[in-house]
C-alpha cells in the first residue's frame, strides 16, 4: 500500500512505470510473436493499459495508451519497424485499438477520481459497487464488438478469394453494426462527461421536432428492423428553440432502450404534444414494464435492472434525464395499465411558426 501511495503522489514515477511496463510487455510479446500472433498482442497491451489505469493519473495513462498503440503498430503490424500500414483491415484494427485504449484509459481514470471523492465523503461501499457494475458492463460492451470486428476482418483477409458477394456483404454489415455499437458507447461516455462538468452550454436554435424524431426512428430501425416504430407527426407544430442535438440523443436513448429490452415484433409508439409554452414527447412500448419500486432508479448512472440481459453500461437513461434537465424540463416514467412503459418528456421552449411571404 505504501508503494502504491508513493506512485500516486509522484507524477514522474507514474510516467516511468507506465512507459517501462509497456516496453517490457512489448518485448516479451515480440519474442513469442510467432506463437501468439499480433491480434493477441493487442489484447495483452489493452489489458496492461487497463491495469495501469488503476494506479496512474489521467495524463500518464493517456500517454501510456497512445504509446501502446504506436508500439503495437511499429513492432507487430506489417510492415514491421515502420508506422506504415499496408492493408485497410490492419488500418481499421489500429484505429479501433487506438480509440479503445485511450477511451478505456480516460474512463478508468475518471472512475478512480469518482471513487476517491466518494471515499472522502465516506461513500466507499456505494462507489465500489458502481465501479464493479461499470467495469463489468463496459468490458462486455467493448469485448463483443472488438471480437466481431477482428473475426470479420480475419475472415476477409484469409478467405477473400473464396467468399461470395453475399458473404462479403454480411461481414461488412457485421463490422458496421459493431462499429456503431462502439460509437454509441463513446457518445455516451462523452455525454456523461459533459453532464458531470460544469461547462454544459446549450446551443439553442430553431428545430422541427418531427424531423428530429424521424431521424432517430430511421437510425434505430436500420439496426433493429424487427421492431415497428409508430409515429404520426403533427404538421401544425411550431418550431422550438432548443439544443436539437441533445434532444435527439434523449429520444434516441429512450427508443434504443425500448428496442433492446422489449420482445421483437412489439410496437414502440412515439407521440408529440404542444401545450402552452411546453412541448411533450411521449414514447411508449408494449414490453414487460418496470418494477414499481425501481421507476426512479432507472435514471441513475450505471443502474441496470436485475436479471436483465447482458449489454449496456446503464448510462443511456441517465444521460437522457440530464439533457432534459439542462433544458429545464422534466422526464417521467410510468407503467401502462395494459402492458409496457411510457416515458413523458416535457420541455419549455420558445416557439415560432414559419411564414411564407410572396413578392408583390
Amino acid at each position: 500500500m505504501g508503494f502504491i501511495k508513493k506512485i500516486e503522489k509522484n507524477l514522474w514515477l507514474q510516467y516511468l512505470l507506465g512507459i517501462g511496463s509497456i516496453f517490457l510487455i512489448s518485448l516479451i510479446c515480440f519474442l513469442f510473436i510467432d506463437i501468439i500472433g499480433y491480434h493477441v498482442v493487442a489484447l495483452i497491451l489493452l489489458l496492461a493499459v487497463s491495469i495501469l489505469a488503476m494506479f496512474l493519473d489521467i495524463y500518464p495513462i493517456v500517454t501510456v495508451a497512445i504509446l501502446s498503440a504506436l508500439t503495437w503498430n511499429f513492432l507487430f503490424i506489417q510492415p514491421k519497424a515502420t508506422f506504415n500500414i499496408n492493408t485497410p483491415q490492419d488500418a481499421l484494427l489500429f484505429l479501433m485499438y487506438f480509440v479503445i485504449a485511450v477511451m478505456n484509459a480516460v474512463f478508468t481514470s475518471k472512475i478512480r477520481k469518482v471513487e476517491n471523492i466518494a471515499r472522502q465523503r465516506k461513500e466507499r461501499e456505494k462507489t465500489l459497487q458502481l465501479y464493479n457494475t461499470l467495469f463489468s458492463s463496459l468490458s462486455h460492451e467493448l469485448k463483443t464488438p472488438i471480437a466481431t470486428i477482428i473475426g470479420a476482418v480475419d475472415t476477409l483477409k484469409i478467405n477473400s478469394d473464396k467468399l461470395s458477394q453475399d458473404n462479403i456483404h454480411e461481414l461488412f454489415s457485421e463490422i458496421d453494426i459493431a462499429g456503431n455499437r462502439l460509437n454509441r458507447q463513446v457518445e455516451n461516455l462523452l455525454s456523461m462527461s459533459r453532464l458531470e462538468s460544469d461547462f454544459l452550454t446549450l446551443k439553442l436554435d430553431w428545430y422541427d421536432i418531427n424531423e428530429i424524431i424521424h431521424s432517430v426512428i430511421q437510425k434505430n430501425q436500420t439496426e433493429s428492423p424487427g421492431h415497428p416504430i409508430s409515429f404520426i407527426p403533427q404538421e401544425d407544430l411550431p418550431l422550438f428553440k432548443i439544443d436539437g442535438i441533445l434532444i435527439e440523443q434523449v429520444i434516441h436513448n429512450i427508443i434504443h432502450n425500448a428496442l433492446q429490452y422489449t420482445t421483437p415484433g412489439t410496437c414502440i409508439k412515439v407521440e408529440t404534444r404542444y401545450i402552452s409554452e411546453f412541448f411533450q414527447i411521449i414514447i411508449s412500448d408494449r414490453g414487460k414494464g418496470f418494477p414499481d419500486d425501481k421507476l426512479d432508479l432507472v435514471f441513475e448512472k450505471f443502474y441496470r435492472l436485475p436479471k436483465t440481459a447482458a449489454g449496456g453500461t446503464g448510462l443511456g437513461l441517465s444521460i437522457a434525464k440530464g439533457f432534459v434537465l439542462a433544458h429545464n424540463g422534466t422526464i417521467k416514467l410510468e407503467n401502462l395499465p395494459e402492458k409496457g412503459a411510457k416515458f413523458t418528456i416535457s420541455i419549455p421552449a420558445e416557439t415560432t411558426f414559419l411564414s411564407i411571404y410572396k413578392d408583390d
